[in-house]
């Protein structure tokens, strides 16, 4: 089983291979009230179909990527077209350097319309994103549990819940040894937006 942590603000734990750093009160709760508003009917939606093991699925989820340089972007056996960054999503990049010195240049937005939505087991660590990429996660709307487990130790098994308006940086080697998910949940649940900045070189 899991162990749960309780995170408090500019909360960062001693993990092997990762460095974590998450931010419960990154936005006040009108800020994060505003983002979930704007992005929740302004943001062009759509629903990918993906191969697992030779067989087509719907995603179970919503995304919309985004950036203001790149052509296309492959991740997970899907090449997507960015659309253009919005004012919002640019904002958001700029209030991040309150807290990381580093430069992002594409984000992937995923909406869970409910708790049967998810996002498998899997590290964002396709070739693009280069050594010990940093990526950048802000949630929006409904509270929902992150899994992130050691890809050898097994003891290193972990769920954390995210908050509206909150930030998670992943950050050092992290993608190269641990794996991470948003897992399915019987729990009735109004939508959640979760925003995840990286950058493509």
């Amino acid at each position: 089983m899991p162990k749960t942590f309780n995170p408090i603000a500019d909360w960062q734990p001693d993990l092997p291979d990762a460095q974590l750093r998450y931010y419960r009160d990154f936005l006040s709760a009108e800020e994060a009230d505003h983002f979930y508003g704007t992005f929740l009917s302004k943001i062009p939606w759509q629903q990918d179909d993906v191969k697992v093991f030779g067989k087509i699925y719907a995603q179970p989820r919503l995304t919309s990527l985004h950036s203001n340089s790149l052509s296309t972007y492959t991740y997970a056996g899907l090449t997507l077209q960015p659309h253009p960054m919005t004012t919002e999503l640019l904002a958001l990049v700029e209030r991040m350097q309150d807290v990381c010195n580093h430069e992002f240049n594409c984000v992937l937005l995923n909406l869970y319309r409910d708790g049967s939505d998810s996002n498998g087991w899997h590290a964002d660590n396709e070739k693009e994103l280069g050594v010990n990429p940093q990526i950048a996660s802000i949630s929006f709307g409904a509270n929902r549990f992150f899994h992130f487990k050691h890809r050898r130790i097994k003891s290193e098994n972990y769920k954390m819940e995210l908050h509206h308006g909150s930030l998670l940086l992943m950050e050092g080697p992290m993608q190269d040894h641990w794996l991470h998910q948003i897992p399915k949940t019987k729990k009735p649940l109004s939508p959640r937006i979760n925003l995840t900045f990286r950058k493509i070189t």
